[in-house]
């Protein structure tokens, strides 16, 4: 089981976006590469903070986490986590000031300064069913990407010899000062275009279709993300590549709704079927289900397939499936029909006699979040 953010950055959950942003400060510097060389462990807490600090820094990531835990952001498509070196340096870098000596660009075991370009990411949306958010389904699509062209070829950059930065020196009322920036030439990686193949970009790269499966978990919902790392578009030299972003969209059932966990499935029976009892046929996210209706069975009532619901996107289980008993009366009726309801109405077994038991409308939605 994964560890949790909050735990991860050793702050509460009510912490402040400064609160987060010191915690990882002294995480980062303390887990620092530079720092422990060669030691696997601090490297994967040094990961560690900083996919805590992606997620909690962000506040709309932060809200998701906080409602649905690590499976808003993981689940087969690799969203949120799995974050590389290269993300991290690229990513936060800027908030470490000289923490380490004139910049947090990179460190020593990817070769100074020198820093591996990321390509763009690409963003798809993908509308699913019910049934599939309701079980997890596995999506194959086509996605047009940039990748590196056949037979480039890359040489070290002549403007900063392949280091990736430009380095100068000033003098001032305070002594000589040294100062790196990133070079323009070769935007940081420390490599050019050296043979440019027929149907190349500037860059070395060609736009190619790719098939790409994504598996999206159970419980997913309208609006949620989720990330497929290295199938964005290419970089070039020894860059590597971004992310597929997907945004998930959610068709309208035709007789269920949803909310949160559970379903709702309105029931409209004859006032004979409520009077006899009845035996009824109704959709569900696993097919159709048959319920029985007991005689008497009053308008308003709420029945509780449990379990027939959505799967919980944190691994809990499912939610139920809540039948809403709908009794329809007749609007018009026959001369006999007619006859019939006009004797009854003085027949005392038509008369209401609501019994104790008998929930009352805002007790029954009380019940159903209960």
């Amino acid at each position: 089981m994964k560890e949790d953010y909050y735990e991860i950055l050793g702050i509460s959950k009510s912490a402040s976006a400064a609160e987060i942003k010191k915690a990882y400060r002294k995480k980062a510097i303390e887990y620092h590469p530079d720092k422990n060389p060669g030691d696997a462990k601090a490297e994967e807490m040094f990961k560690k903070a900083a996919e805590a600090y992606e997620i909690l820094s962000d506040p709309d990531k932060r809200s998701k986490y906080d409602q649905f835990g690590h499976a808003a952001f993981e689940g087969g498509a690799g969203f949120g986590g799995g974050m590389n070196m290269e993300d991290i340096f690229s990513q936060f870098g800027d908030i470490f000031g000289s923490a380490f000596g004139g910049g947090f660009s990179g460190f020593s075991g990817f070769g100074g300064g020198q820093r591996r370009v990321k390509g763009s990411n690409l963003r798809i949306r993908v509308k699913l069913t019910l049934e599939e958010v309701a079980h997890g389904v596995e999506k194959k699509v086509k996605v047009r990407r940039k990748v590196q062209a056949d037979g480039v070829t890359y040489k070290s950059c002549p403007t900063c010899n392949g280091s990736g930065q430009m380095t100068k020196i000033t003098n001032t009322i305070l002594g000589r000062m040294q100062t790196s920036t990133t070079c323009n030439t070769c935007s940081g990686a420390g490599q050019i275009m050296d043979k440019r193949p027929s149907g190349a970009d500037a860059q070395g790269l060609i736009t190619i279709e790719e098939t790409v499966s994504i598996k999206i978990p159970p419980g997913v919902e309208e609006g949620m993300q989720l990330k497929v790392s290295g199938k964005g578009n290419g970089a070039p030299g020894n860059g590597i590549a971004g992310d597929l972003l997907v945004a998930i969209e959610t068709e309208e059932h035709a007789t269920l709704k949803r909310e949160g966990d559970n379903l709702h499935y309105d029931l409209y029976i004859s006032f004979s079927e409520a009077v006899l009892g009845s035996s009824k046929e109704i959709d569900a996210v696993g097919g159709k289900v048959r319920i029985k209706l007991e005689p008497g069975i009053q308008s308003g009532k709420i029945l509780r397939l449990r379990g027939k619901g959505v799967s919980n996107i944190n691994g809990y289980g499912s939610g139920d499936l809540l039948v809403h008993v709908n009794v329809w009366t007749p609007k018009e009726l026959n001369r006999e029909q007619r006859e019939f309801f006009e004797r009854m109405q003085s027949d005392e077994n038509f008369v209401p006699k609501p019994q104790k038991s008998d929930k009352s409308f805002f007790e029954k939605v009380k019940d159903m979040f209960s």
